[in-house]
């Protein structure tokens, strides 16, 4: 697989063998051009829409309310969507708080969605997905929530521009010293991006993660990843499911 993926490149730059290419690659101007098409190349990315419909549900029921009860409408909520892919995953996040702010007048949010590949950004970026890719949204929010084409034998559909303008979308490199955040998110949603990692990289990418995470906020990961053994400030509340216990930087 990885030998297809990086085949293109060497088809793209007109190059006949690996050992070229990483020459090219590790040189000086490769690390300032390539890497980033490199990492497009290589990065797998795997999402769907309510993907872990538990978390979603969990969100509801007791994130938002939480928030929304000690904060009223005095502070906009910040999730941050680490790893977003191609983007449902934050514009799902959207969708829910959308719907939980038509029952909560004044309640303001806002996703941060970052992912380390351009390619998958600039797709995120677009909201335009198959009819297929959006099949498990509800019936009621695909409505709401999605536009057809104008073409009608198209079968591609686009999120709405006013549901798009409440994610922002940042590429973010997980092994940086530093993500360069403004602002210290509520909540994470960092799901099923680190088990392409080994156990030491694992616990460093979440300990800087969850040093920008609010005391109180929320880290949700995905249901096949353990945090077991990692010395992280977070505590276990639920299934795939950690929340920020204390202070520490």
């Amino acid at each position: 697989m990885l030998e297809l993926r990086i085949k293109r490149r060497l088809k793209k730059l007109d190059m006949t063998s690996f050992s070229e290419y990483c020459d090219y690659l590790f040189g000086q101007q490769g690390q300032k051009e390539e890497i980033v098409h490199f990492l497009d190349v290589v990065t797998t990315n795997k999402t769907d829409f309510f993907r872990e419909p538990e978390h979603f549900d969990y969100l509801t029921r007791k994130v938002l309310p939480e928030f929304f009860a000690a904060n009223g409408t005095e502070r906009q909520m910040l999730v941050w969507s680490a790893g977003c892919s191609t983007g449902e995953e934050p514009y799902t996040l959207a969708i829910v708080m959308s719907e939980f702010a038509l029952t909560h007048p004044g309640f303001r949010f806002k996703v941060l969605a970052t992912d380390i590949s351009t390619t998958v950004l600039d797709k995120a970026k677009l909201g335009i997905y198959s009819d297929e890719v959006v099949r498990p949204v509800a019936p009621d929010l695909r409505r709401k929530y999605f536009m057809r084409s104008r073409d009608r034998s198209s079968n591609l559909l686009r999120v709405v521009p006013e549901l798009r303008r409440l994610v922002e979308f940042r590429r973010v490199n997980f092994k940086d010293a530093e993500y360069g955040l403004s602002g210290k998110p509520d909540s994470i949603f960092c799901r099923n991006v680190i088990i392409y990692f080994d156990r030491q990289t694992q616990e460093q990418i979440l300990q800087r993660l969850t040093s920008y995470l609010l005391p109180g906020g929320y880290c949700f990961v995905g249901h096949s990843e353990t945090l077991h053994g990692m010395d992280l400030p977070l505590l276990p509340v639920g299934p795939a499911l950690y929340r920020r216990i204390d202070g520490r930087q």
